[in-house]
């Protein structure tokens, strides 16, 4: 399918639709009713909008659906919300062309040829859905048989925030597996790392933005990504008005264009500005009295390369101020940034006085750019403190995190339905080797407030390692629903090869790389318009339930991945000899009539009430919206909590071991000296096992460690930057004809097309000039795209955006399926690693060099 710009409008969404289905045409611009003496081309229906909730990032904003003669024809956000201000970015548009893309996958399908391989062809047939999932219950029930029922894996990809436990939760614990591992660490979780030490807090930030009077964006583009996109868009225009902007990051991006000051620091290095910057602040006497406190006498004792007395000072909401600056900061002077990250000391100083004037209406929204690296939990600590220093956290225009609580309840639990098999092998060892010595994976330890707990972070991108080493055991079955972690993760080429080694199910909307390695393929319901979910959320202060529900109807044989399929399955198992699954389902009961489930949509239903019911039949009232039942919730699609509650930790404290703010964790000192004891070691040795170079007290404060780089800066001179585009719908839009034309809304780049920007002093020496094609090459693999003179990227540099490069995602994806991708794929540049505090894979933070040859 070749498509010119030109063609363009008319391969909009009436045509996607058209081609999908037969049918009465579609008015894309229609309103609900039509102007006085218009007619609405084609139909007689004046159409509705219908609530849902969009899935395109982590942000799940509430949105309706404009739908007209069972047709969705247009999108909007919701209007009752307060989080999005009724308002979708550009990601919610496309997702009507995802609904009606042509290539979905639209029935089961098994695989005749046993080869696997990039480019092989699986020879897939069509096959019923008995068929399908009683092959997969047959191999489960062979596992269990063979007492090894820990050898199955469950990868979930994007899922719904409240729905995910009825596959995710419930399937490999029921058979008796350990390993249901989660997409998480894919994503974002070394930005985590820093506010959790610092204020106990395991989660994605939100921002007081309409109140606030600087920003600092680091290491992402709100506008475009990383969450609550609408509400920035919304709100970014007044703040730059009435305060300043401010972006670090080594590439112009959208966010950048429109800041007052462009900051590009070298990636990699974003812990040296930090430090740099939180100097500054403490020898200016910056720092928040309020919140920090005082030297006892007044004076300002912190003077570059000097020491100070702890008892001198006398701190109020936060701990271990002075041992961090006698530990790490009392040399880490703008002059030593400048030299590391090539910042001026001029405009360090420039930042931190910028901040201060404006705190406590200040905050740095921290993004994955500058801490996903391997050793980028030390860049996200270090920069997050710098919030705590100047009082800005949890205050109005500030960072705000600790949101009241969404209601919801939780599904039943599980434990009576798991037999002897499955308790016993649920305790195995997982896959992706967390807790192994020099993977520490720190995660919030459930039971003890503030601290970490080792070996509980999911360390995705090293299942692929697990399998293909047969370490800790050999997996043979793998069910995932909605992943492609073949193209989404770093180090690609390693999940072809283990995905060859497994019978392997693909649960998703359409074929993908992953797919293509797949022994049976299930068709999945498109999430935000055709299955029932129920999903929660926070952002511009306040929290929210919201539903997902079927705008339209099923267009072929799709269903929903955690409801409609997992009930199927359970029955198939149950028709096999293991009942307890199914059982567990049907022990399910309806809040309003007390029924339990009679099949897969019904189960769908009756799970989404069971944990929304606290919001539409709250047993006391709520202090947020009001709602009046199951279908008054359907109709209005979302409850708004009441709004966020300023210095609410100031005055209980902060969810820490010392319940302040720490700028020295005692909550890591603890994760790490139980990790230490487990192997009989030092924390020193552990440190050094994960990689990280620090010693002794200083791993416990924010402090500089050097970047891990792949690849010898002579062979390999320019340093990767990878970013995201701000029409990548979690890889799932590139197959929309909306996404390829308007790509050209990312920062330069261009339609249709695949690009690696250059700065023109580079290109220059190369004799690189716009529009030549050029071959990227780092210590893993080459991809051929095409070059881009552009002054908005450090010297030294190439930044290249993420999500062209599909050689298996449709028709519109690759130039010719299964064979010629689209450009390139960035994960086949990028080496596999890991950050091995808190399992997160790296992508950013500058790992990775390449050199450019002209083609």
């Amino acid at each position: 399918m070749e498509i010119k710009r030109r063609d363009f409008l008319k391969a909009g969404v009436a045509a996607g639709a058209a081609v999908a289905l037969t049918g009465p045409l579609l008015n894309a611009f229609a309103v609900t009713k039509p102007l006085a003496g218009e007619k609405v081309s084609g139909s007689t229906d004046p159409g509705k909008w219908i609530p849902s909730t969009c899935q395109g990032c982590t942000q799940w904003c509430p949105v309706e659906f404009f739908v007209q003669n069972g047709r969705a024809v247009k999108v909007r956000g919701n209007q009752l919300s307060k989080v999005n201000n009724g308002y979708v970015c550009p990601r919610g548009h496309l997702m009507l062309q995802e609904l009606y893309d042509p290539d979905r996958i639209k029935v089961p399908m098994k695989r005749t040829n046993p080869k696997k391989g990039r480019g092989v062809d699986p020879k897939f047939v069509p096959i019923s859905w008995d068929e399908a999932l009683g092959t997969l219950a047959d191999k489960l029930i062979e596992l269990r048989k063979n007492n090894e029922p820990h050898k199955f894996l469950f990868i979930r990809g994007r899922y719904s925030p409240k729905t995910y436990p009825l596959a995710y939760g419930t399937l490999p614990k029921i058979i008796g597996s350990p390993n249901a591992i989660s997409h998480s660490a894919i994503c974002a979780e070394a930005e985590k790392f820093g506010p959790f030490v610092t204020e106990g807090y395991w989660g994605y930030r939100d921002y007081d933005l309409q109140n606030m009077k600087c920003l600092v964006v680091w290491g992402c583009d709100p506008l475009s990504s990383n969450r609550n996109v609408p509400n920035t868009i919304n709100k970014i225009g007044d703040l730059i008005d009435r305060g300043t902007l401010i972006t670090v990051d080594p590439r112009l991006s959208a966010i950048a264009a429109k800041s007052h000051m462009w900051v590009p620091v070298k990636p990699g290095e974003d812990g040296a500005l930090a430090l740099a910057i939180a100097h500054v602040i403490l020898t200016e006497g910056l720092w928040s009295k309020e919140f920090i406190g005082d030297f006892n006498d007044g004076k300002n004792q912190f003077k570059t390369g000097k020491t100070v007395d702890e008892s001198a000072f006398a701190e109020k909401l936060s701990h271990g101020l002075v041992k961090w600056w006698n530990i790490e900061l009392k040399d880490r002077t703008p002059e030593w940034a400048e030299k590391i990250c090539g910042i001026s000391k001029d405009q360090i100083i420039k930042i931190a006085k910028t901040m201060a004037a404006a705190a406590p209406q200040c905050a740095i929204w921290m993004g994955p750019g500058a801490v996903m690296s391997p050793r980028g939990a030390a860049a996200s600590q270090a920069i997050y403190a710098i919030n705590g220093l100047l009082g800005c956290v949890d205050v109005e225009g500030g960072v705000l995190s600790h949101h009241p609580k969404s209601p919801s309840n939780k599904l039943p639990k599980i434990d009576d339905f798991l037999d002897d098999m499955a308790k016993k092998y649920g305790k195995e060892k997982k896959i992706d080797q967390r807790g192994y010595k020099q993977f520490p994976a720190l995660n919030p330890d459930p039971d003890k407030k503030g601290n970490f707990k080792p070996g509980t972070a999911v360390i995705t991108n090293n299942v692929a390692t697990g399998i293909l080493n047969a370490d800790p055991y050999e997996i043979k079955v793998v069910v995932s629903n909605w992943a492609n972690f073949n193209f989404s993760c770093t180090g690609a080429e390693r999940w072809d090869r283990a995905m060859e080694k497994v019978f392997y199910v693909h649960i998703g909307t359409n074929p993908s790389e992953a797919a293509m390695y797949a022994d049976i393929v299930l068709p999945a319901a498109h999430h935000a318009t055709q299955k029932l979910s129920i999903i929660d959320n926070k952002g511009n202060g306040y929290t929210h339930i919201s539903i997902q529900q079927p705008v339209v109807g099923r267009l072929w044989e799709e269903k929903a991945d955690e409801t409609e399929i997992m009930y199927m399955l359970a029955q198939k198992l149950a028709e096999k000899g293991f009942p307890n699954m199914i059982n567990y389902f049907n022990s399910f009961k309806d809040p309003e009539t007390g029924k339990h489930p009679t099949g897969p949509e019904d189960f769908a239903e009756i799970a989404s009430k069971i944990i929304s019911s606290a919001v539409w039949k709250p047993k006391e009232p709520l202090k947020g919206d009001k709602l009046n039942g199951w279908e008054d919730f359907k109709a209005k699609g979302i409850y708004n909590s009441e709004p966020y509650k300023y210095k609410g930790l100031w005055e209980k404290g902060f969810p820490t071991p010392t319940k302040k703010f720490e700028f020295y964790s005692e909550g890591l000192k603890i994760g790490l000296k139980a990790h230490a004891e487990k192997y009989k070691t030092t924390i020193d040795d552990i440190v050094e096992s994960a990689q990280y170079t620090a010693k002794g007290e200083e791993v416990f404060v924010p402090h500089y460690e050097p970047p891990k780089v792949w690849g010898d800066p002579v062979k390999y001179p320019f340093i990767l930057v990878d970013f995201k585009s701000r029409l990548n719908r979690e890889g799932r839009s590139q197959n929309t004809t909306w996404f390829q034309e308007f790509k050209k809304v990312d920062v330069g780049d261009e339609s249709w097309d695949d690009v690696v920007r250059i700065n023109p002093e580079d290109a220059k020496k190369l004799g690189i000039k716009t529009g030549d094609m050029v071959k990227l090459t780092s210590l893993t693999g080459s991809i051929t795209v095409k070059a881009k003179l552009f002054e908005g990227v450090r010297p030294g540099t190439v930044s290249k955006c993420f999500g062209q490069g599909h050689w298996a995602y449709g028709k519109v994806a690759t130039k010719e399926f299964n064979k010629t991708p689209r450009g390139g794929n960035n994960n086949d540049l990028m080496p596999f690693d890991v950050e091995r505090f808190t399992g997160s894979n790296c992508r950013n933070g500058g790992f990775t060099r390449v050199k450019i040859e002209k083609v």
